[in-house]
Order: C-alpha cells, then sequence, then structure tokens
C-alpha cells in the first residue's frame, strides 16, 4: 500500500502546474547556494591578501608544508584543503542526506559551514587556515549534494531544466559580486580587520538569514514516502497543492495514475550505487565529472594568467577576467529559455562542445577584444553544461540513494579539479596556452562521449527514469 502511495504522492508532484509556490521554494534552495558559491569562489580573492600577510610561508603551515614536493605550496595548500573537503563531504556526508533526509542537512550544513568559515576568518597561521578550510568544506561539498537532489524531488518533471538554470543563475550572481568587493577593499582594514577577513566574514552573516528562511522548505515527500512516512509525505503535498490552488484560483485535477511507477519504499546503500543496473551510470558520471571540471573550474581559476601569457598587461588582465566573470550568471539564465525543450543531454554535450573549440580558438588568438570575447563564450558555455549536468546526475538515481549516488560522481571532480589546475601550471610553463587548450580540449571530448551514453531523462517522472 505504502508503494501505490508513494507513486501517487509522485504523480501528484509532477501534475502541478508552474506557480509562485513551486518557484518560491527554487529561490530558497537556491539562496542556500548562494552562500556556498560565495564560500567556494572567495578563493581566489582572498588569495593576495593572505599571501601578504606571510601565512603561506613554509614555517606557518605546519605539516601542510609537506606537501611541499608535490608542487603544492604557498596558497595550493589552501586551494588543496578546499577540494579535499568538499571531496570528503561529497562522497563520505553527502550520503546522510539519503540516511536523515533533505530539509535536516540542508540546514545543518549550512550552519557547520557558516561556524566554520567564520572562525577561520580569525586564525593566524596557514596551518589553522587550512585546518579549518578543510572542515568547512566538509559541509560546503554536503551542502551542494543536498541542493541538486533536493531540487530534482520537488519540482515537476516538465520544469526540472529550468529550475536548475534558475538555481544555477541566482548562485553564480555572487561571483562578480566577490570579484567588487575584493577590489573595492582590497588594503583596507574595515572595522580594524585585513579586508580579506572580512569578505570571508561576510559569508556567514549572510548565510545566517538564509538558515532563518529554510522553515519555508518542506521536506521532500518522495525521501519521506520512501522511508515508510507517508502520512508526512502526504501532509506536505496537499499543503502544497492547497497554496497552489489558492494562488491560481483553479482546482487541481487528479493526477494520472495510468503510467505512474513506483520506487521501492526501502533504504538505500553506498553499494547500490556500485552494482547493476545503476554501475553503468555511475561509471560514466565519474569520469564525465573528472573531464568536465578540467574546464570548468580549470580556465575560471587561470584565465587572468592565460590572458597574460597571451600578452595581455597584467593590469589589463584582471580587468579583462572581471568582464568575463560578470558573465558567469547569464550561461544558466539563457538556459531558462530551453532548459526545458531540449534533452538535458544535448545541452551538455553542446556546452562542452562550445567549450572545446573556443578554448582552441582562444589560443590562438592575441587581440584583447577577441580574447575577452571569447573568455564570455566560454563562460556562457561552461555555465550552461554546469546548470544542464547538475540537474542529470541528480535524475538518473532513485530517490533511496540519490544523495549517495550524486555525491559519489561528484567528488570525484573534487579530486579532479585539485590536481588539474596542478596539471595546467605544467603545461602552461612547458607549451603555453595551446598546451592548455590542448589538455582542456582532450577533456571536454571525453565529457561528451561519457554523456552520450546516459539514459535520457527530460519530461520524465524520476522514477521512469530510475527504472
Amino acid at each position: 500500500m505504502s508503494t501505490d502511495k508513494s507513486a501517487e504522492i509522485a504523480a501528484r508532484l509532477d501534475r502541478l502546474p508552474s506557480s509562485r509556490t513551486v518557484w518560491t521554494m527554487v529561490l530558497l534552495l537556491s539562496l542556500g547556494g548562494v552562500f556556498e558559491f560565495y564560500d567556494l569562489f572567495f578563493t581566489a580573492y582572498v588569495a593576495p591578501g593572505m599571501v601578504g600577510a606571510g601565512l603561506f610561508k613554509p614555517e606557518s603551515l605546519g605539516f601542510f608544508s609537506a606537501l611541499g614536493p608535490i608542487k603544492v605550496a604557498g596558497f595550493g595548500t589552501f586551494v588543496f584543503a578546499t577540494f579535499a573537503g568538499l571531496w570528503v563531504g561529497a562522497l563520505f556526508a553527502g550520503q546522510l542526506a539519503d540516511i536523515m533526509g533533505r530539509r535536516v542537512i540542508f540546514t545543518w550544513s549550512m550552519i557547520w559551514y557558516m561556524v566554520c568559515t567564520a572562525v577561520m576568518a580569525f586564525q593566524t597561521t596557514g596551518l589553522e587556515l587550512n585546518v579549518w578550510r578543510f572542515i568547512a568544506g566538509i559541509g560546503l561539498g554536503v551542502e551542494l549534494v543536498t541542493i541538486d537532489t533536493y531540487i530534482s524531488e520537488l519540482i515537476p518533471s516538465r520544469e526540472r531544466g529550468r529550475a536548475y538554470a534558475v538555481n544555477q543563475c541566482i548562485t553564480f550572481s555572487i561571483v562578480p559580486v566577490i570579484a567588487f568587493m575584493a577590489y573595492a577593499m582590497k588594503d583596507t582594514q574595515p572595522f580594524g580587520l585585513a579586508y580579506w577577513r572580512v569578505i570571508i566574514l561576510i559569508g556567514s552573516v549572510g548565510a545566517i538569514a538564509v538558515w532563518f528562511m529554510r522553515r519555508h522548505i518542506p521536506e521532500s515527500p518522495r525521501w519521506l514516502s520512501t522511508h515508510g512516512r507517508v502520512e508526512e509525505a502526504e501532509q506536505v503535498v496537499a499543503e502544497i497543492e492547497r497554496r497552489v490552488e489558492a494562488e491560481k484560483g483553479i482546482k487541481l485535477s487528479p493526477p494520472d495514475l495510468s503510467a505512474v511507477q513506483s520506487e521501492k519504499a526501502e533504504r538505500g546503500t553506498l553499494g547500490e550505487v556500485l552494482r547493476a543496473p545503476y554501475l553503468k551510470r555511475t561509471i560514466i558520471l565519474s569520469i564525465f565529472n573528472m573531464a568536465q571540471v578540467i574546464g570548468f573550474y580549470g580556465f575560471a581559476a587561470w584565465v587572468p594568467t592565460l590572458l597574460i601569457d597571451r600578452g595581455v598587461h597584467v593590469t589589463q588582465g584582471l580587468a579583462y577576467a572581471f568582464i568575463i566573470a560578470i558573465a558567469n550568471p547569464f550561461g544558466p539564465l539563457l538556459g531558462v529559455l530551453f532548459a526545458d525543450k531540449f534533452e538535458r543531454k544535448t545541452q551538455i554535450v553542446g556546452g562542452l562542445l562550445v567549450m572545446a573549440i573556443v578554448i582552441v580558438l582562444f589560443s590562438m588568438a592575441s587581440a584583447p577584444p577577441l580574447l575577452v570575447v571569447l573568455g564570455v563564450l566560454f563562460t556562457l558555455a561552461s555555465n550552461i553544461m554546469s546548470y544542464a549536468y547538475h540537474g542529470y546526475q541528480a535524475e538518473v538515481y532513485p530517490t533511496r540513494i540519490r544523495a549517495r549516488a550524486v555525491g559519489f560522481v561528484y567528488s570525484w571532480s573534487r579530486i579532479s579539479a585539485a590536481f588539474a589546475g596542478l596539471v595546467i601550471g605544467i603545461l602552461l610553463h612547458h607549451y603555453g596556452v595551446p598546451g592548455v587548450a590542448a589538455f582542456i580540449g582532450v577533456s571536454m571530448m571525453v565529457g561528451i562521449v561519457m554523456i552520450l551514453l546516459g539514459p535520457a531523462t527530460r519530461g520524465r517522472s524520476l522514477e521512469s527514469i530510475s527504472r
């Protein structure tokens, strides 16, 4: 009986019309993501202040100085600690959302990284900064996994693509804001603190407001029903339906149960992610994540250096990099127009293909205006690819293991990102931008091949995709 009820609940969610009620949930989840991205992207902008304060000299790094032999030294240890924390959070702690629920983990992971980041802002040695950055990164990794999982389960199937596009448009909007604040506050001491400490603290303070908003986000009815809490799931769906009917002035029609498919009402395990019928999807998405992040973060993190290598003056290079950064939210914004009109796989492959072509053209160009245009095109394509794959990897697994699976495949991008920067640095030193372009281009081709092997998802219920 609970299995039939679970299928009915899923059908009732998928038949909801577009409404302010539904999109308010997307907005609130996205606001949580804003401060994750703030925390993730401030790294490049606080680097000058941290390095200038002498916090990453060998004597300040403690045991982190042992990373020197593998060319991870100085501020690189902070980046390494960031991605190491994200990896642990995504792989090991991400599954907590399958065990304890989406809402509770969304809330407490936010508190986790908010508190840890605030503590980190007051540390006085590189060792202490790195330790707290690693701990905060665990919370960030959990939060990123939980939001992707949450959106897929709350939003009707015909609007999931747009939901992810809106989510990433909102979250990426914080990137140029961070860049501007760092520029405006550089070499100042607001409240008697170094500017980089204030930038870090702003993220923690802002996250407090989002934490209070979380009470307006219900637990995932799909998660509740698969854990045998059918009555609670029924209450959540009934309340959403009540709000939609009041908002639209309509009476919702009964859901079409003729093609309803149900999921197993049981608790999943991480081992299920690595067994048939999901093993193929796990391998495909793990390799894809290792490949895509080379282009996504590889270009974003190195764009000022790449511009300078193409002959652009340092000061101009930083200004041009800021212009390129402004493009970040516009890729997903464009995606709102077509996110649910084309297959998710098509959007991912299209984004990767454009990235591969543009990076080759970038390596051959020398005129600053053309470099900026190509940089903007690369950023737009990479962020269209990003929202599409974040939605895709959450769609292809069943509710009982969705957070575990997303955490597992996504964790490989964290490992890849940690070492891709090292490889790009070596290639840039020995082969210049053409060497970097070849590395990114080949990686994009690998990503394309992997995605083409995956299932189609557009407009399908989560339950039918997972079967």
